[in-house]
Parts: C-alpha cells; sequence; structure tokens
C-alpha cells in the first residue's frame, strides 16, 4: 500500500469517527478544495516573486504554508477516495497527456 493510499485511509477514518461522510460529497469536498486552496493562494498574496521563494520565508511563514497545503491535499485526496479515483494513476495519465502537447 502507497503512502497516498495510507493517507486516504486515515482521513477516511478521522472523517468516520466524527461522522461527517454525510457532508464529504464530491460538490463539498470540490468547493472545499477551491476554499483551502484560496487559503495557500492568500499566503503569498502581496509577496514578490523573490519574497515568496524557499530561501526568503521565514519559519512562521513557511509553517503556515505547509498547513494550507495540508488542506489542500487533505480534501483532495478525500474527493479522490470519495469517487475511487487513484491520484497517482490519474497524475501519470494526465502527464503523459501533456507530454503530447508540450
Amino acid at each position: 500500500m502507497s503512502d497516498l493510499e495510507k493517507l486516504a485511509l486515515e482521513i477516511r477514518a478521522f472523517a468516520d469517527a466524527r461522522g461527517w461522510e454525510i457532508f464529504h460529497t464530491p460538490k463539498n469536498l470540490s468547493m472545499a478544495v477551491a476554499g483551502e486552496a484560496g487559503e495557500l493562494v492568500a499566503e503569498f498574496q502581496w509577496l514578490t516573486s523573490d519574497e515568496s521563494m524557499l530561501s526568503s520565508l521565514s519559519p512562521e511563514k513557511l509553517s503556515d504554508i505547509e498547513l494550507e497545503i495540508a488542506d489542500v491535499a487533505i480534501y483532495l485526496i478525500r474527493l479522490a477516495d470519495v469517487l475511487d479515483v487513484d491520484i497517482a494513476e490519474v497524475v501519470r495519465k494526465k502527464l503523459s497527456i501533456n507530454e503530447g502537447r508540450f
């Protein structure tokens, strides 16, 4: 079992333990991904390109960014789990498509 599959099981168990599965519809989860992506964007909103580089980020700012990345990933992994989508498989498929396009 891959790390991604293990994470999906952990996230599913977390949601199930709280009775959240009724809220975890594809529509709601996709909206949550978008909302969390917006929060990630907000971490960079007023930084210059140079200020957004790892070497320029304070430890506190990097920690905030990491937590927003985690939020996006949690909802995306949960969405894929609900829809029975193998993220690794579809990423490889999309990379193959992009190879022919770019």
